[in-house]
């Protein structure tokens, strides 16, 4: 990866600091659920259905029960008592259809994985021996796939609701008064101007986390202790809690350290609910770890939407409507967050563009397959997909550059903050610097010619060129939004910071990290503000006993809310230690100045280090009448806006049009995250985020059979890339500070998987514009580029 170079600043904000973290994360110090390991802890494999669709007739045991080393095993009707339900937070209609999701299935199974009964054992392979010898007798019932053809309503996921779907979620323009009637334009365009409608697939994805999910679970006591692979620690207490009858008092969640997530983790699983009311029966610690393939196959997957679009535009190009209407497959039950993640697109579709008239429709669906949840990105690369592709469609249709038609329509810097057509506030921005700059560094001109020459030659290998200038909201705020669109939890995020004795700094952060640089991050923020050496600051999250209050990790929020806690926190403990360094120092406190770690008296050379600020404090022998004694505080921030980081991404590709074969040949981005912490962790975030987009372009699906078997169940069918299939990137970035917090933050943890996507299937599309290709349908792998090229109707220079 090229990146800009730049001088090390003189603050820690600013600074590439290597991750504090990594000394324990890559030397194998580190301790991930799976390595826990409590005297006298039984071992959990579930029995897992076969079929897609299903009612569960019986299910024997007995054989299981007499196997070696085998402790009990217990069917769903065994546990009902104790199980609790995996809920839906966020019913996006009153009347959404909702299945209950039980942990483990008493007499219908809805997708091939869902647990029907649970072997608990002394080991693990004599848990996983077991289950080969639990028969389950089942009727099986026909499987309904397609989420189009599930609106059919003709084959049922779950015959007990008399349909498959969900919920219909609309945002209309006209009726929020945010713009016009989109009906009326597009009217309007067929006359006048110019209508372009495209269908574009959305494929499912698997979340490739490098840590399987693991549970273990500690009843022993009056607290029970769950350690989890998860992203979530305090969503899932409060979602133990509420549907298992413990009390949230008595009850501790940890996410030690954990392997990635990228949305993957964020839930509440079958699995975390079988092994806690195991544990609670038996009385024992019980362990579970899924496998490899159990992540594949159950575990909550990504995308899977069917997009319809359909633009208006004048005949030089500039945008009057669009329309969005979604299909969104939920699979067989409606996740955590999974019935939203679909409508958090209706406010990017519009991406950075000036539109007067805009409508979203979204319909989920339930289908036999497993549910769908938030991943990397969630709804909003769906949304930046459908409007950077057809953006591209648009600047095909009028004859022009595809940037030129962008620049047209998009919102230039001086007229933020701007509104937007479906309602959103965008802050700041400058979609100018960042396009010129990712120009420069991609010598955008110097390819358009080479690509030129190439179609002059008629050249077997076209070179195409692929544009994706992006916009999106994260950190998910603020409460009463969320509120106002029945999601189930705010987006506040606390901290509290704690001066020790001895100068030394602790943070609690509500923040849990899985591999993002948060220690190191927040460390660089403190130092800063409090003056004092970045190795002095500790970072404490991940436990609810440590830290009692968070909303978690995910929709890159991390920086941009939990980062503004701290800074309010930090900033409290400076008053607090001004009140105290003004009475040492025999001073007002409004004569004292705080500048680099020193308290001082204005115009004097008296003054002492906040340390000695704390120390005195710790003593507290001479104190401020009715001062208590300590600097710590605590903030809870609650963010007024969402944060808007945008960028200009550029991909050129190589297209061999007899073989189908696609090469990368260069990629080029220029991302505005706002004021940036650390550069090293941004350009970290940015590539494993190129990366990421980029697979799903080229190589990652879900594929299933006609009988719900997931037939890209392992990494030998399901392509995951290595760095072999990728090339160098070179990265830069612009800075529009965020007007929202504190720091000028925004977030980056999901931009580059938002824009790569499209960017590089632009360009596949571009190099085949000759043929008259308008899309590729993804995975854009050499069979698919190939056959489009093959049953095209015009080759270059005249028809077939």
């Amino acid at each position: 990866m090229t990146v800009t170079q730049r001088p090390t600043p003189a603050h820690e904000i600013g600074r590439a600091r290597a991750r504090k973290e990594d000394a324990r994360l890559i030397t194998g110090r580190s301790r991930y659920t799976d390595s826990i390991t409590l005297p006298g802890m039984l071992h959990l494999a579930m029995v897992r259905s076969p079929f897609a669709h299903a009612t569960i007739r019986s299910v024997d045991t007995q054989q299981a029960k007499a196997a070696p080393g085998v402790i009990t095993v217990v069917t769903g009707a065994d546990i009902a008592d104790l199980m609790g339900v995996n809920i839906n937070a966020w019913p996006i209609t009153t009347d959404q259809v909702t299945p209950t999701h039980l942990p483990v299935a008493i007499e219908h199974v809805a997708f091939a994985g869902e647990i029907v009964a649970v072997v608990v054992a002394r080991t693990e392979a004599e848990a996983r021996d077991a289950v080969e010898l639990v028969d389950v007798d089942y009727e099986e019932l026909p499987p309904v796939l397609d989420a189009v053809e599930a609106l059919k309503d003709e084959v049922l996921a779950h015959p007990d609701l008399g349909t498959n779907k969900s919920a219909f979620w609309q945002l209309d323009s006209a009726a929020q008064g945010t713009g016009g009637d989109v009906d009326e334009a597009i009217a309007k365009a067929r006359v006048d101007g110019v209508v372009i409608e495209r269908e574009f697939r959305q494929q499912r994805l698997v979340p490739g986390f490098l840590e399987p999910r693991s549970v273990v679970v500690d009843p022993t006591g009056d607290q029970l202790t769950v350690w989890s692979a998860t992203q979530v620690p305090h969503i899932l207490r409060f979602a133990i809690a509420a549907t298992m009858g413990i009390p949230e008092s008595r009850l501790r969640v940890i996410a030690p350290d954990v392997g990635g997530g990228f949305g993957g983790k964020l839930q509440t699983t079958p699995e975390e609910f079988a092994t806690i009311a195991l544990a609670r029966r038996l009385g024992k610690p019980c362990k579970f770890t899924e496998t490899r393939s159990e992540a594949f196959v159950t575990g909550h997957h990504g995308r899977d939407q069917h997009q319809k679009l359909t633009m208006a535009a004048t005949r030089d190009g500039v945008i009057t409507g669009l329309k969005v209407e979604l299909v969104a497959d939920l699979g067989a039950y409606v996740a955590i967050v999974g019935g939203g993640v679909p409508v958090l697109g209706a406010w990017m579709f519009n991406g950075i563009y000036k539109m007067p008239a805009y409508q979203f429709n979204c319909q989920t669906v339930l289908t036999n397959k497993p549910w769908v949840d938030a991943y990397r990105g969630a709804g909003r690369p769906e949304a930046a997909f459908g409007i950077e592709r057809m953006m591209d469609e648009l600047a095909d249709e009028v004859g022009q550059d595809p940037l030129e038609v962008r620049e047209k329509n998009w919102i230039r810097h001086e007229e933020f903050p701007f509104t937007t057509v479906s309602g959103m506030t965008y802050d700041s921005g400058n979609y100018e610097a960042a396009t010129a700059r990712a120009k420069e560094l991609f010598d955008y001109a110097g390819l358009r010619a080479e690509q030129a020459r190439r179609r002059a030659d008629n050249d077997p290998v076209q070179l195409g060129i692929g544009v994706s200038t992006f916009t999106e909201m994260c950190g998910l705020a603020p409460s009463r939004i969320l509120g106002s669109l029945n999601y189930g939890a705010g987006g506040w995020e606390h901290a509290s910071v704690r001066m020790l004795a001895t100068g030394k700094v602790e943070v609690v952060t509500g923040i849990s990290p899985h591999g993002q640089g948060h220690e190191t991050g927040f460390s660089q923020i403190v130092a800063d503000r409090l003056g004092v050496p970045f190795e002095d600051v500790e970072i404490l999250h991940g436990d609810t006993a440590i830290a009692p209050k968070g909303m978690d990790t995910y929709g890159s929020r991390s920086l941009v809310v939990g980062g503004e806690a701290v800074v309010r926190a930090v900033d409290k403990v400076i008053e607090k230690a001004r009140v105290v360094a003004a009475h040492l120092l025999e001073a007002g406190v409004d004569d004292i100045e705080f500048s680099a770690g020193r308290f001082g008296v204005k115009g004097t050379d008296k003054g002492m280090a906040i340390g000695e600020v704390a120390l005195a404090t710790f003593a507290a022998h001479n104190m401020p009448d009715g001062f208590e004694p300590s600097l710590d505080a605590d903030a809870t921030f609650d963010p007024v806006n969402f944060s808007f980081p945008h960028g200009t991404h550029l991909c050129a590709v190589e297209v061999d049009t007899e073989t189908g074969a696609t090469r990368m040949r260069k990629y080029a981005c220029v991302d505005d995250v706002g004021v940036i912490v650390n550069p090293l962790l941004v350009e970290g975030q940015v590539h494993g985020g190129l990366v990421q987009g980029i697979a799903q372009a080229l190589w990652e699906g879900a594929v299933y059979d006609e009988n719900g078997t997931l037939v890209t169940g392992s990494f030998v069918d399901y392509t995951m890339p290595s760095a072999a299939d990728t090339i160098s990137f070179v990265t830069d970035t612009t800075v529009s500070p965020s007007t929202t917090n504190t720091l000028g933050t925004k977030g980056v943890g999901e931009a580059g998987t938002i824009a790569s996507t499209p960017a590089v299937v632009n360009a596949i599309v571009d190099a085949l514009r000759p043929w008259g290709i308008h899309d590729i349908e993804m995975p854009c792998t050499p069979e698919r580029v190939w056959r489009a090229i093959q049953s095209s109707s015009t080759t270059p220079g005249g028809a077939r």
